[in-house]
């Protein structure tokens, strides 16, 4: 992986121009010809050599290096020791085994950007902007990013509790993951009916290096069946690499501007163009949301501005620069920020996302919490859980008279009818069995395409 460049939200790679190769193999070099001694030199020295107890010399180099890099107040520049690094690499793998969650950090705070599709951390729970808190009781604050991926991730079959602050929620949850085996396919096509049109449907769910090609199969395929408009669908797309997303957006934007820019410490652009002279007969749609991160930012931003195309959910995550993995002798690496990427307009996104067209949220489904049964909920008791059941049966179309965490008689009735429908017994309680259930229930909701609010705007936009 030596010579890639990374612009996933937590560390995904891109591609490298030969000027910035030459520069980090000059960077990464040790300068053991240098006739004077830097201050760092002279400490390290003074520390080896007359420190009052005998000191592990790769831990004082490590903590040197992360020294440096924790000056430059950039979550996105980490070291990363060789099992991290390894780990690292894993992840880049046609599958690797966790729980499936890309993971960064914002504003000093671990923070999931977005759960895998069908992984397991989405069957959990998880949702894009959780912030991590604890793992496995453990306080993550002050932690290094990697250090808390290594507790996250572990073999298949083995369970990691997380304990994350929501946004609206008082009290922080407290969510346990059975990891497995996390598959990285990452592209998703189907054909989609509406009006008397075909309208074709490719998911991406992260760039990887077979993206682009799984992509362009899928999109010949659907062209020739004959579509009347695409929509392509980025949502809780963490990034990936660059030279994928280049190669998916030289399908869509012509010559006449830049897809993508890259602009280096001095302020000087690279521009990307592809060599189409003609955009698809047919209309195209984005669909987005805030996990859409990075190199989904990219293939958003270059075919809302270089292609006039529209963007349909959520403002987007909001990461705008690049890194580079630099391997050291050891097996471990230092992921650098060396860039900035821009818009084709030249707009920076970094931290502010990108805005859609049309901002479309999900209904109440899609903001759901997951239950956490210590005790079984009955008839009078009052908490958040029972508030959270509460929610879930009415996005799920029962009628309850209360969201205020209250255990009603209607919301005693609600559950006992849900629990018929379900082949379960009829307690009008909740216990764990239960919880478990109205869960799994509203992931077969949300896989409705009739309930995906944003994907009927779409198609409704596409044939109006």
């Amino acid at each position: 992986m030596t010579g890639s460049l990374l612009t996933g939200a937590g560390g995904a790679y891109i591609g490298m121009n030969a000027v910035y190769k030459e520069k980090l193999e000059s960077m990464a070099s040790s300068d053991k010809e240098s006739e004077a001694l830097s201050k760092a030199e002279v400490a390290y020295d003074l520390i080896v050599n007359n420190y009052v107890e005998k000191v592990d010399k790769e831990k004082l180099e490590e903590g040197a290096i992360k020294g440096m890099l924790s000056t430059l107040d950039d979550p996105y520049s980490v070291y990363m020791d060789k099992e991290t690094a390894k780990q690292f690499d894993q992840a880049l793998d046609p599958s690797f085994e966790g729980i499936g969650a890309e993971v960064s950090t914002e504003d000093g705070k671990i923070v999931i950007v977005s759960p895998i599709k069908d992984s397991p951390a989405e069957k959990a729970g998880l949702k894009p902007n959780d912030e991590i808190i604890k793992v496995d009781g453990e306080s993550v604050k002050g932690q290094d990013l990697y250090e808390v991926i290594k507790k996250i991730r572990g073999e298949k079959g083995s369970k990691v509790k997380l304990e994350i602050a929501r946004t609206g929620l008082d009290n922080p949850l407290t969510i346990s993951v059975v990891r497995d085996e996390v598959p990285q396919i990452t592209v998703y096509s189907s054909m989609k009916k509406e009006g008397g049109e075909n309208i074709g449907y490719l998911q991406i769910t992260s760039f990887s290096e077979e993206t682009a090609t799984e992509f362009k199969k899928a999109l010949k395929s659907l062209e020739k069946k004959g579509i009347s408009g695409l929509i392509l669908d980025v949502r809780g797309n963490p990034g990936g690499l660059l030279t994928s997303v280049n190669s998916i957006l030289e399908e869509f934007v012509t010559s006449d501007k830049p897809y993508v820019q890259i602009a280096n410490r001095e302020g000087k652009k690279e521009q990307f163009f592809s060599s189409l002279t003609k955009q698809k007969e047919y209309p195209v749609v984005v669909l987005v949301d805030k996990g859409s991160a990075s190199a989904s930012e990219i293939l958003a931003g270059g075919l809302k501005e270089g292609a006039d195309y529209t963007l349909i959910g959520e403002k987007t995550f909001g990461k705008g620069t690049v890194q580079q993995a630099v391997p050291m002798d050891d097996g471990s690496k230092i992921k650098l920020t060396l860039a900035k990427w821009l818009t084709p307009d030249g707009n920076w996104i970094h931290k502010k996302g990108i805005k859609p067209n049309l901002e479309v949220e999900q209904s109440a489904l899609y903001q759901t919490h997951p239950l956490q049964i210590e005790e079984t909920l009955v008839q009078e008791m009052n908490s958040e859980q029972v508030k959270y059941a509460q929610e879930i049966l009415t996005s799920l179309g029962y009628t309850t008279d209360r969201k205020d965490g209250y255990f009603s008689s209607q919301t005693q009735t609600a559950v006992k009818a849900f629990q018929n429908q379900h082949d379960l017994k009829a307690t009008g309680t909740i216990d764990a069995t239960t919880a478990n259930k109205m869960q799994e229930a509203v992931r077969d909701a949300m896989k409705k395409e009739e309930n995906d609010i944003q994907l009927q705007t779409a198609l409704h936009y596409i044939v109006r």
